[in-house]
């Protein structure tokens, strides 16, 4: 069982070693994704040209690769990143933005997973379904995907893969093919802001930075996500909207603090067959 004391263990750690955090991101977002990253206490950098991404990502403590806009530039850079983050035993964390929305999209992902072992894999139901080989809707919730379910979709394709697998939704899936937990905490106001996505995916490089288990890293950065958010929509008045809310998250990555973390909801379950 992951308790609260060991969520906010991990969030102190990052205050304290400052992980160098490499991103090679979605350009709608990658400020909001460096800003995230700074807000939990570690250390963002974006670099994103071929020519240096291999060397940089050598010296990071983790490394983000997110297909969100997609170049042959940006796929030659996150190869050449993640085989370096490879070879140096640096964790990567890959998000599959919208990977079956087109065929490009679809054979770039799985350009990427032949030539890079991601540690950490984290998407919607949609996204990671397509990473399973099973049938996907690109958009909307597709009927009838339960949480058990869900749990049983990430540890199957956690064991197939060998990596971490996380599901994020209203509820989030996350298997490692042998432990599998459900996470209760969020809000729906942050499927309202743009990025919140790909910032999850720095908060949990932020978390894998610094603690050697990858499965208890996905946990604490989705975790600190949905507390954030719960956080942040505690703190509106009834006149506020989303722009005051994405104000208040980001003041809520900086000061969560173990009260905060004492509400997080974490079910160890055993994924049905």
């Amino acid at each position: 069982m992951i308790s609260a004391e060991k969520l906010y263990h991990g969030f102190l750690k990052i205050r304290e070693e400052r992980p160098l955090i490499h991103h090679i991101t979605n350009a709608v977002t990658i400020n909001d994704c460096a800003n995230a990253t700074l807000a939990v206490g570690a250390s963002p950098v974006m670099a994103d040209s071929p020519d240096e991404t291999a060397d940089m990502a050598a010296q990071a403590s983790a490394l983000v690769l997110n297909i969100g806009t997609l170049t042959e530039m940006s796929i030659t850079a996150m190869i050449r990143a993640g085989q370096s983050a490879n070879r140096c035993q640096v964790p990567v964390v890959f998000d599959p933005v919208g990977a079956g929305a087109t065929p490009f999209r679809r054979q770039t992902v799985f350009r990427i997973l032949d030539a890079v072992h991601p540690d950490i894999i984290c998407g919607n139901m949609s996204e990671i379904k397509v990473l399973a080989g099973m049938k996907a809707r690109t958009r909307g919730v597709d009927a009838g995907d339960r949480m058990d379910h869900a749990g049983k979709i990430a540890r199957d394709l956690a064991r197939r893969l060998g990596s971490v697998i996380a599901i994020t939704g209203a509820a989030d899936a996350v298997s490692d093919g042998r432990r599998t937990f459900i996470l209760h905490n969020g809000v729906a106001r942050l499927a309202s802001v743009t990025g919140t996505g790909c910032m999850t995916d720095s908060l949990i490089a932020a978390f894998a930075g610094v603690l050697e288990d990858r499965l208890e890293a996905a946990v604490c950065g989705i975790m600190t996500m949905g507390l954030s958010g719960e956080k942040a929509e505690a703190l509106l008045a009834d006149a506020d909207g989303i722009g005051t809310f994405k104000v208040r998250l980001f003041d809520a990555f900086s000061t969560l603090d173990a009260h905060d973390f004492s509400k997080g909801s974490v079910e160890d379950v055993r994924a049905k067959s």
